[in-house]
């Protein structure tokens, strides 16, 4: 008898084929047969007017420390999301662990995980621990330039040595082939944005050796910086240079200077491919970005020597107004501190949903000051109305633009569910299915799929995830593509997607008749498995 049959489904493969109607049957892990299937099963699923099609690839997260944290995932796996690439903007938890790598982990598990910490301390390494915690969906890492380069460099806004430059090749090489799926860097954030293009063309190199991806958050994505188009060239170079596969973080046109200037950006990226380049990107579609206050309106080399040091500049007036001069520049990008919402502050978490303006008058004092006066306290997290919609809108329709989220897996009670996150850990595929093809009809339904199933498999070099196909491993997601929805906002992001009625990891239920089952059959896939 039959395991399971998903019967009378809309079957989108994930190719970008056009659909067709039939049954699908999933035994063990795996796709068993797709067609017209009259036995009986053990279990029976009628999808009669719903889509049934790969489990979505979310190839832009970070998670790297949810999974060891709470390794449920709701808000990802309820809106079909069942693999998760971490590790990204440079900033990874991902094998081999050393100095700064496991302070960092350290602090976060103190924060949010202390009962988690014991686990670690017994595994062997990052990607252990991941074993160790279980999840209900996939999840795979890179490497982060930024950690590799603290761990030999510390935060030192200089040139490596040879000797260092050799240490980080070695450590990147060393992950790699203890399963990091690819190379990523944050050459916007310290300590990324302290090197120079050798020292990346050097490390991307390891990646490039080993058949793996490049993933990059350019120097620049505004009018900051280098600017949006050397930072675009950079990358193209890195991989023509190396021969690496790039894939460009979040394309976007961030900062009113650059706003109408996405056609700009996609006539690079296809000039490249024209020329033979494997270059391809990833989008989240929303017009607000996020990321941590330093990260947004500090300039980078007030973040030389790390926190303590920055604290001592903070401490010297003179140095205080050259920093303060600095985010007030930067506010000047964004229009007006208006833009700019604080969405995570542990020491005062009633400034969270408030404007930086909000907060500066609250403390009495311009926003540039009070933007100091938190990071004094602490690190916190904003979220950003830096894009245009035009821009959003034009580069979701590219064909080599996957969906992805650039957020964490959380769930909408437990440790994780502090502040208010960007809405995009909860809505992102589920957001582009009611907006991208529903509403707006910018891209085909099959399209859509692709974009989030195969286009990432492949980017990735997956070869038996991303498609339904006999034998492909059995990633299947169920959803309604009338009713689908994104239902988190910027003022209540912890709120599940809706549509989505059943999801299987690797052919396990995890979400049945639109709610979790809580099975943890994900599995920590490594650069030398599928």
């Amino acid at each position: 008898m039959i395991e399971l049959l998903v019967k009378n489904g809309f079957v989108i493969d994930g190719s970008g084929a056009p659909g067709f109607a039939a049954d699908v049957v999933i035994h063990g892990d795996r796709i068993d047969a797709i067609g017209k299937i009259d036995q009986s099963a053990r279990t029976t699923i009628d999808a009669r007017g719903k889509v049934v099609c790969p489990g979505f690839i979310d190839l832009h997260t970070h998670s790297d420390g949810s999974f060891l944290v709470d390794p449920l995932a709701d808000s990802k796996v309820r809106q079909g999301v069942t693999l998760e690439l971490m590790g990204n903007c440079g900033m990874s938890f991902c094998a081999p662990l050393k100095g700064i790598a496991k302070e960092y982990l350290d602090q976060w598990l103190d924060r949010y995980g202390k009962p988690m910490k014991p686990t670690w301390d017994a595994m062997g390494g990052y990607l252990d621990a991941l074993d160790a915690a279980g999840s209900t969906l996939n999840v795979a890492a890179q490497v982060g330039h930024g950690t590799v380069r603290q761990c030999v460099m510390g935060m030192d806004a200089r040139a490596p040595s040879p000797d260092e430059l050799a240490e980080m090749r070695r450590l990147v090489a060393e992950s790699i082939d203890q399963g990091a799926m690819g190379f990523a860097t944050g050459l916007y954030y310290a300590p990324g944005s302290y090197s120079l293009t050798d020292e990346v063309i050097a490390l991307a190199q390891e990646a490039a050796n080993r058949g793996r991806v490049y993933s990059s958050h350019l120097r620049s994505e505004g009018a900051d910086g280098c600017g949006l188009f050397t930072a675009y060239h950079e990358a193209i170079e890195i991989g023509r240079r190396t021969g690496v596969r790039v894939q460009l973080s979040h394309v976007k046109c961030k900062g009113t200077p650059v706003w109408g200037r996405g056609g700009e950006v996609l006539e690079i990226i296809e000039r490249a491919r024209a020329e033979g380049l494997d270059v391809a990107g990833d989008q989240y579609p929303y017009s607000r970005s996020s990321t941590s206050l330093t990260g947004a309106l500090f300039p980078r080399w007030s973040l030389a020597g790390g926190r303590g040091v920055t604290l001592g500049r903070l401490a010297s007036s003179a140095d205080r107004d050259r920093v303060k001069a600095g985010v007030a520049e930067i506010i000047a990008l964004y229009d007006s501190a208006d833009a700019i919402l604080v969405s995570s502050f542990a020491p005062e978490h009633s400034y969270e949903g408030l404007t930086l303006t909000e907060v500066s008058e609250r403390l009495e004092c311009e926003p540039a000051e009070a933007a100091l006066r938190m990071y004094e306290k602490a690190e916190a997290s904003v979220i950003v109305a830096s894009l245009a919609q035009r821009d959003v809108d034009l580069i979701a329709q590219a064909p080599y633009i996957s969906v992805a989220s650039d957020g964490s897996s959380l769930r909408t009670q437990g440790p994780l569910s502090l502040g208010k996150p960007h809405p995009r850990s909860y809505g992102t595929h589920a957001r582009f299915l009611k907006e991208f093809v529903r509403e707006k009809k910018a891209v085909r339904l099959e399209e859509a799929i692709r974009r989030m199933t195969s286009l990432p498999a492949s980017r990735m070099d997956l070869s038996h995830r991303g498609r339904l196909a006999p034998g492909y491993l059995a990633d299947v997601v169920v959803f309604d593509p009338g009713t689908v929805a994104d239902t988190a906002t910027f003022v209540e992001p912890h709120s599940y997607a809706i549509g989505v009625d059943h999801v299987f990891v690797n052919g396990v239920h995890a979400v049945k008749n639109g709610a979790p089952t809580g099975a943890r059959a994900g599995r920590v896939i490594r650069s030398k498995a599928d």
